[in-house]
Parts: C-alpha cells; structure tokens; sequence
C-alpha cells in the first residue's frame, strides 16, 4: 500500500526544498491576511457572527493541506457555500442563534461525511452530472443573490432575508428611504479600495486595507453613534470543541442543502485546482482525494465550531501568484488566523457591516460570467438556452432549486442527445475506396442500388427506434432501385439487449424485402454482444467486412462472396 495515495503531504514534506520557503511564507501570510476579513464576511453572509469566519479557517486550513492532492488550493470559507449555508438552514427556521449554530456545525458535518464517502468510494466523477453551461449559469445567479443579499449591510436598512431576486429587490425598494448615507459612502469607499488595490497588484490585501480604513474612520469619528452598524464584540481566544447533531430528523432537513454543498464546494475547488496544477508539473490533482481532502476539511469545521468549506477561486489565485510550493502556505496561513483569534480580535470592534459587504460584493462580482452566455449564443445555441434556464430558475426559484434544475437539464441533455445521435449517409471519394459524409462533401459518387450509413454513437433501448425510423426514411428516399444497405459500424460502440432483438427484427424485415444487409467495421465489444446473442450466425458470417469498398465490391461480385481467410479472423474476432 503506497501511503502517500492518501496522504498526499509525505509526497512534498520529507523532501521539502529550502527554495520553496520563501514561496510558502510569502504566499500564506499573503492568504492569512486576506482570509481575516474575507472569513468574517462570508460567517456574516451564511448568517453567523463573524468570528465562525475566522474558525473555518483553522482547523480545515490545516486537514486539507495534509490530506488535499493539490498544494495551491486556497481552502475556507467561501461565498458560494456560505448563502447556501444560509439559504439550507433557514428554511429550517431555527428557533434561535444557538440552534442555527447547531445546524451550522451539523451541515458541515453532512458535507464533510457526503464528500469523504464520495472520494473512498471513488465517486469524484459524479461531478459531470453538472454541464459547463448549468455551472455558468446557476454561479452567476447566484452570485447576484449574494450580492443582493449584501444590500441590507450596504445601505444600513433592515431587509428581510431571502434567495429570491424579487423578493429581495422589494423590499430595498420598499426601504431605500430610510438609507444610512455615511454607511453607504463607507461601503462604496471600501469597494474602490479593493478594486484599487487589486488592479495595482492581486498581492495587495485590498480588502484588509478597506477593513483597516473603516475600524479607523468608525473609531475616529464615532460613525457608530450615529447610525453605523458594526461588527462589536468579537470573541478571543481558540475555536473550542463543537458537536454536530446526531439525530435522524435533523440530517434528513439538511441532507438536500448537504448535498448541493458538496457538489457544488467540490466542483468549485476542484475545477481551480486543476486549472492552477496545470502550471506545475511536479504533482497531480486527484479528483478522490480531493474529494477526501475536503471531506475531512469540513469535518475540522463541524468539530471546531466552523461551517462548510471549501477551496476558493480568488484566494487559489492569490497563493499561486505569491508563489504556494506546498501545502505548508495553508498551514501557514492557519497559523496566522489562529495568532489573530488569540491577539487581535479587539481591535474588530469598529468593523463597519458595509466593508465586510464591500468585501463579498467585489468577491461574487467576478462569479457573473456573461462572456461565457455571449459565445454560447454564437457558437452553441442548445447549451445557451440550458445556461439561461437555469439562471433564471435559480435567480427566480432559489439556489436549491436551481442546482436541482441544473443537474436535470444536463441528464436530460445527455439523455436527448444520446437518443438522437447524429447519422450520415456516406458516398465515395472518386478515384479512391473511401467513403465521406455526403452531407459534408460534393461530387462524392452515390449508387442508385447501394445505401452505406453510419450511425454515430452507442445503440441501446432509448435510441433504437430513432435508427430505425432514420434508416426507414432513408430506404424509402433510394426508392425501388435499392438493393444493398451497408451498415458502416465504425461509431457504433456499444449494444444492449433491446438494441440486439430490434436489431434482429429490423434485419429480418429489411431481408423480407429483398435487400441485402451487410456490416463493416463492426468492433470487438459489438461483435461480443452479437456472437453471444448468436447474431453474427444469424445474419451471416459472409456478411460482415472491414471497409465499406470491400462490401461493394463483395456485392458486386468482384471480390469474393464468402470472406476471405486473410480477412475473416481480423473482422470476426473479439482482439
């Protein structure tokens, strides 16, 4: 047993270089500071205090980087899986804070044992039931709800919680009158400072310097004395020990946020994961560890008073640019989150609402991917129209909701697509003996008396009557002159039964009317299924060839009827 399979850090700590150091250091103090106001923003948007922020960074910080694949992956709290947190556990309306921490602890723990299963039982694969498309659209729904969500902080006015765009809009419109002004030039200002500091250097702890800003300029004007809402009292010390809950009922309720968190905190990590790992060439993200990785990384927050995590777009980016080796920059950055909760937590005081909604603003601004709906419009038209509808079913309906939507539409895209898989009538290329989608290619030569098909794809019970009707019209456009159907296999890469029996009959209705049917190119997999359904008896040995040339030219009389030895073993046999 290779141990390093499941725990990836002995791959990277016995052979640690000294040159990697200074990478690591820089790198996890540069996330440590960003993950400080960040982790309180996003505790405050999945409907915590502030300091469960800081909780999620430790623990989790510290499983992920001995048990993750990938050694850049930023992991903690992140906007996404924080309103689902919010929007999964609300629903359960609480009874009061202390029972919505509960369902916080026990919500991580769902995610934590959802994702650990997932990647024993190799399942990391589970994460294609979700599109491209679905993706783009429900994140950028959702990154609207989020900011939205943020409009209460923003303005300084009470907005009833939702995940509902009208909703939502409402009720600001409802309240817009009573806006704090001085808390809105405060958020406004933070947002600039952000933005500012980014496009000077990603580097840069733009959102520490706007939270620096606004504790100062709270603090120095007393701006809480006249209408400002702050952070207040923030507790110090280290994350105790917290325990989930463990009755049935409670993970009943939970398990539909539990798992929409795990795809979709595992889809987010591991799509930044993979497109950072291409830039480095010494290791390999594994989709099972991963998925064990965070699965233990979420079961750190339900244990030690966090809730879900996962790997984040903008702090991966930010470690891989500050020059992240190992997973050591993570332990470095927990390190730093722990020494904060120990000494610094007083001076968050004065933290203003509107900075922590700054910080999520500029955060989610970046999930709103319409570049991507623009090229599907040009180039795609059947995954533009699933990318809009599950946009707005998730901006209408909810988060739940449109993740459920997303996952059916892109079954039922598959499904569709695999029903109606594409077919070509194929002519030959004059002077040659190959044969070319007539469709696609002119002055190919088509005989009155011979129709060669390809069926591109797999034939199985939900596509079976899509080829026969296909090949019925098809029969009927030669008119009376058909004599020979070749039935060119090359795509055709799987059989099931129902397939075999329609197959058959199909056969046996087509010879009834004087046609021949031959088969070329058949594979070893298909010819498996027809030898055991003894198929290939009963169409004819002599009826199968490797080409389409060979076929003619066997219908034709100018090459042999029954096959040739030389040919017989390469086009009967299974290797």
């Amino acid at each position: 047993m290779n141990i390093k399979q499941y725990l990836p850090a002995l791959s990277w700590l016995p052979n640690y270089r000294k040159n990697w150091l200074t990478g690591d250091l820089s790198a996890g103090l540069t996330v440590g500071v960003m993950l400080i106001p960040q982790g309180m923003a996003y505790a405050m948007l999945a409907g915590l205090p502030p300091i469960h922020g800081l909780y999620a960074a430790t623990i989790p910080l510290v499983l992920y980087a001995l048990f993750g694949s990938s050694r850049q992956l930023a992991v903690g709290p992140v906007a996404m899986v924080s309103l689902l947190t919010a929007a999964g556990i609300s629903a359960l309306k609480p009874s009061g804070p202390e029972a919505y921490l509960l369902l916080a602890f026990t919500l991580a723990f769902l995610v934590g044992a959802i994702q650990f299963l997932m990647g024993v039982f190799r399942l990391g694969f589970l994460v294609n039931l979700l599109s491209h498309p679905v993706i783009s659209g429900f994140t950028s729904a959702a990154a609207i709800i989020i900011g939205l969500s943020q409009l209460k902080h923003l303005l300084g006015v009470k907005i009833p919680g939702s995940e509902h765009v009208h909703e939502i809009l409402l009720a600001a419109a409802a309240h817009i009158g009573e806006t704090n002004l001085i808390t809105l030039g405060i958020g406004l200002a933070a947002i600039l400072v952000i933005k500012l500091a980014k496009k000077i250097h990603p580097a840069i702890p733009g959102a520490l310097l706007a939270v620096v800003a606004g504790i100062l300029a709270v603090w120095g004007f007393g701006l809480d004395q006249v209408g400002v809402k702050i952070v207040g009292e923030v507790p110090a010390g280290l994350p105790g020990f917290s325990l989930p809950a463990f009755d049935l009922s409670t993970w009943r309720a939970l398990l539909p946020a539990a798992l929409t968190i795990s795809l979709v905190g595992f889809m987010e990590s591991f799509a930044v994961a993979k497109a950072i790992q291409t830039k480095h060439k010494n290791y390999q993200v594994q989709a099972n560890q991963e998925l064990v990785g965070l699965g233990l990384a979420n079961f750190g927050a339900a244990f030690f008073q966090g809730y879900p995590v996962t790997g984040g777009f903008s702090r991966t980016a930010v470690n891989d640019q500050a020059g992240a080796k190992t997973g050591l920059a993570s332990l470095i950055s927990a390190a730093l989150i722990l020494l904060t909760l120990l000494f610094l937590t007083p001076l968050f005081h004065f933290l203003p609402n509107a900075v922590l909604a700054a910080v999520i603003l500029v955060a989610v601004a970046g999930l709103i991917d319409y570049r991507e709906a623009i090229r599907l419009w040009h180039k795609d038209r059947s995954d533009f129209w699933m990318l809009l509808a599950t946009f707005l079913i998730t901006l209408t309906l909810g988060i739940e909701l449109g993740i459920g939507a997303g996952v059916l539409l892109s079954l039922g895209m598959v499904v569709y697509r695999a029903s109606r898989p594409h077919v070509a009538v194929l002519g030959k290329v004059p002077g040659s003996p190959f044969y070319r989608n007539v469709q696609r290619f002119s002055n190919l030569e088509q005989r009155p008396d011979v129709l060669i098909v390809r069926f591109d794809g797999p034939l199985y019970f939900s596509n079976i009557n899509f080829f026969k009707d296909n090949m019925a019209a098809l029969i009927a456009g030669k008119g009376a002159a058909l004599r020979l159907i070749v039935l060119n296999a090359d795509s055709i890469s799987y059989l099931d039964s129902s397939a075999v029996h329609a197959l058959e009959e199909w056969v046996q209705e087509t010879k009834a009317k004087g046609l021949e049917v031959y088969f070329t190119g058949v594979i070893g997999p298909v010819r498996d299924t027809l030898r055991r359904w003894e198929m290939t008896a009963h169409i004819g040995e002599q009826r199968f060839f490797m080409s389409n040339q060979q076929a003619v030219d066997a219908f034709d009389g100018a090459g042999q009827q029954e096959q040739p030895d030389a040919f017989s073993n390469y086009v009967l046999q299974s290797n």
